[in-house]
């Protein structure tokens, strides 16, 4: 039996960062993920992919950050249980809860935080007849190595911030990139639109819309796609690669049957401390839904932090926790070292 202050249910980044934010309060935790590492869809799906919001980086990439919260972790000496899945939960008598894995490892805990993301996901892929003959034949829906497209012509698919993003990185990389939308409007952020525009006006990026794939041409491997665009003849993009970027379809997976609050595939939280209906049962991240609820790895930290607090107070009732900024009292690690914080600080902050 594996015991620990707080289980962490996904060691994606906000999973990772509840380690360090916990470590602060001193409290002890262990992380499940159903992955053979931590990282969550930031290792396994988009390691290259450009992050433009965290704080402090204008830009990095989703696998930087996780070795980053891992190397911010280490710390607190956290616990891994990698490659099984969260099966089942049961609360106890005495207020804690054992959670138990698809491999029969059970785990014991005071504090259960949610941090699957997505839960388990899929890609969705788009409704062309012979798209599957070209799945790993230049048909891409998750883009793991941008080296790969270097020098190719590869058209991209979508409307939303991956399609864009990748469309922008990629213009440096690949000979051509050509992005199609069904619609004129794109659901990305303004700037990435923008950006967008502005190297279609330098030629960098071929801009089709409201258009839509048809058909994905070849042999062996592709060789094009056939397009469709309104108020247009059918007509053929030559393509060495096709990565249709429509988003994940998202499944929470067992944690559904936990008789959690569930609204369109996600835990409603309260906000004041993002606690499930299940006292003692958090959920933070993209797993959580509540009004407002923006799907960001920078809100996921926020949420992350302000849980570990409520946690605290549940594990230690009678216990005053009086908080102090790092910049004065340093960062104390499980492993006995102690990162101070410089004097020149502490004597301008007194």
């Amino acid at each position: 039996m594996i015991t620990t202050d707080i289980l962490i249910i996904g060691a994606g980044p906000t999973g990772l960062f509840t380690v360090f934010e916990a470590g602060l309060l001193k409290l002890k935790c262990h992380l499940i993920d159903a992955l053979p590492q931590p990282g969550g869809q930031c290792s396994e799906i988009y390691p290259k992919k450009p992050i433009y919001d965290i704080p402090a980086y204008p830009e990095i990439l989703a696998g930087d950050l996780t070795q980053k919260l891992i190397e911010q972790s280490k710390q607190f000496e956290p616990g891994f249980t990698l490659g099984e899945r969260a099966e089942t939960i049961e609360k106890q008598e005495n207020e804690t809860f054992i959670v138990t894995t698809n491999k029969g490892t059970k785990h014991q805990t005071k504090i259960v935080a949610i941090a699957g993301g997505l839960g388990s996901f899929e890609p969705r892929k788009p409704l062309i007849p012979n798209i599957a003959d070209f799945e790993d034949k230049g048909v891409e829906y998750i883009i793991k190595e941008p080296e790969l497209y270097r020098d190719k012509k590869v058209v991209i698919s979508g409307g939303g911030d991956s399609a864009l993003d990748w469309a922008i990185f990629l213009s440096n990389i690949a000979s051509e990139v050509t992005l199609i939308h069904r619609r004129n409007e794109f659901r990305g952020a303004l700037d990435s639109v923008e950006k967008v525009q502005e190297l279609k006006n330098l030629g960098k990026i071929r801009l089709i819309t409201p258009a839509e794939v048809r058909g994905v041409l070849g042999t062996d491997k592709v060789t094009g796609v056939a397009v469709e665009k309104k108020g247009e003849d059918s007509f053929i993009v030559d393509a060495d690669h096709f990565i249709p970027l429509f988003g994940l379809s998202p499944k929470l997976g067992p944690i559904g049957n936990w008789g959690l609050s569930i609204e369109k595939n996600a835990i409603k939280v309260d906000t004041f401390d993002y606690q499930t209906n299940i006292p003692g049962v958090y959920a933070i991240g993209d797993v959580n839904t509540y009004p407002g609820k923006l799907k960001l790895i920078l809100c996921g930290f926020h949420e992350a932090t302000l849980m570990c607090q409520s946690a605290y107070k549940r594990i230690f009732p009678n216990k005053k926790y009086v908080m102090k900024y790092t910049t004065v009292g340093g960062v104390d690690g499980f492993d006995g070292t102690r990162k101070e914080a410089p004097k020149a600080v502490v004597k301008a902050i007194e």
